[in-house]
């Protein structure tokens, strides 16, 4: 159930009226309450405010009558929702974007029956954004905010489903694509990531994940569905899927309870891993991929293509500029950064004005084109989050 509208004043030396809450400077956040999170940086910072799971308009005014500013503002776990917004001073900007929130809370199941009353979650998750009863801003740059306006919304849900390429990556410099892909929607859609690290089609299944996703969904919402990197690990047997039977078989599983549930599936090819070799890539997914491409084609589903898209954009770099896609400084071969994540968010919503118009007709129009065999990296900028730098492997 949605809590009620939630209006802040964030200006130094507001006072409170019937309107709006005054937010003091050192106002620091408490649990069912609002305020500032302890991590700050600069004039960065993070607030929060209490509200049940469920899906948010947020509308910021952005500027200040004495200062300029340069604002990015990221969500939950480093979702970027608005990209590099400049007011000089005495300038007002006002922008709205759509937050999901969630919890880990599932509703018990009947008396003898299987399943449980919460997501299986890994250590890993233990204090995320992603998982608290709490909706969190990440305000970057040289932020100046003069009010917050947080309520609740009834509006089609984009629901993705995968693994660490896909995820909601908690700590700079890893990011992935589904983190960045909210910013590429106009503020009458959500997107839902319950993507995460080391996830396959079964494993997601058996931690519960998809039983939240289906919990949460509603007819009409769209599920996308990307599985392949952890699924082709022969070595991890229990959740090991051979692309000619198991793992065709899985995906027709996901398909089948959307659509029971009214859903619009969609299937999502992999991202390829950077594995030069003679200035070509090697791919390592291509089995994987066609299986995908066939159970798209027999089972009438939207495909985003990512995989090839991934290898003309590694090739158009080149073994020399393409590790600068990457994260852990390009050490990292299969995970990238956030300039990476954000090329492949481009080519993933370009693949949906293709393959999924209803759903690409809520992307911002600048959004539904892009060339990977082009891309303009000299010129491409994400504000970085105050989440300490975190090399450590980001997992698949």
């Amino acid at each position: 159930m949605a809590g009620p509208a939630l209006h802040f004043d964030l200006r130094p030396g507001a006072k409170p009226d019937a309107a709006r809450i005054a937010v003091a400077v050192d106002k620091r956040y408490e649990p069912g309450g609002y305020g500032y999170e302890p991590d700050r940086r600069g004039g960065e910072f993070l607030f929060s405010a209490a509200v049940p799971e469920g899906n948010y308009r947020v509308t910021v005014r952005l500027g200040d009558r004495h200062a300029a500013s340069h604002t990015s503002v990221k969500a939950e776990s480093r979702r970027l929702m608005l990209r590099s917004i400049t007011t000089k001073p005495g300038q007002y900007v006002t922008a709205s974007f759509v937050v999901n929130v969630r919890t880990a809370a599932l509703e018990p199941p009947p008396a003898n029956a299987p399943g449980g009353t919460a997501v299986r979650l890994k250590p890993r998750e233990a204090g995320s954004f992603t998982w608290d009863d709490k909706l969190t801003l990440e305000f970057l740059g040289d932020p100046q905010v003069a009010s917050i306006d947080i309520e609740a919304v009834t509006v089609p849900t984009v629901f993705l489903a995968g693994d660490s390429t896909v995820t909601d990556q908690r700590a700079e410099p890893a990011a992935s694509w589904g983190q960045m892909l909210p910013a590429l929607f106009g503020p009458d859609i959500a997107i839902a990531n319950h993507a995460e690290l080391g996830e396959t089609l079964k494993s997601f299944v058996t931690e519960l994940r998809f039983d939240k996703l289906l919990a949460l969904a509603r007819p009409g919402d769209w599920l996308m569905i990307q599985f392949g990197h952890n699924d082709q690990k022969a070595e991890w047997p229990q959740t090991y899927a051979d692309p000619a039977v198991t793992y065709p078989a899985w995906l027709r599983t996901y398909i089948a309870e959307a659509r029971r549930r009214g859903m619009h599936p969609v299937l999502v090819t992999s991202p390829e891993r950077r594995n030069f070799a003679n200035g070509r890539i090697k791919p390592s997914l291509l089995d994987y991929a066609e299986a995908m491409r066939k159970v798209a084609r027999e089972d009438q589903v939207p495909l985003i293509d990512l995989q090839p898209a991934t290898i003309a954009l590694y090739e158009a770099l080149g073994p020399e500029q393409a590790p600068r896609l990457f994260n852990d400084g390009g050490k990292d071969r299969t995970h990238h950064n956030n300039a990476g994540a954000w090329l492949l968010a481009r080519a993933v919503a370009a693949g949906m004005a293709q393959a999924v118009p209803d759903l690409a007709a809520h992307l911002y129009p600048d959004a539904r084109v892009f060339d990977p065999a082009h891309p303009a990296l000299d010129t491409l900028s994400i504000a970085p989050s105050i989440a300490a730098s975190d090399v450590r492997p980001a997992g698949s």
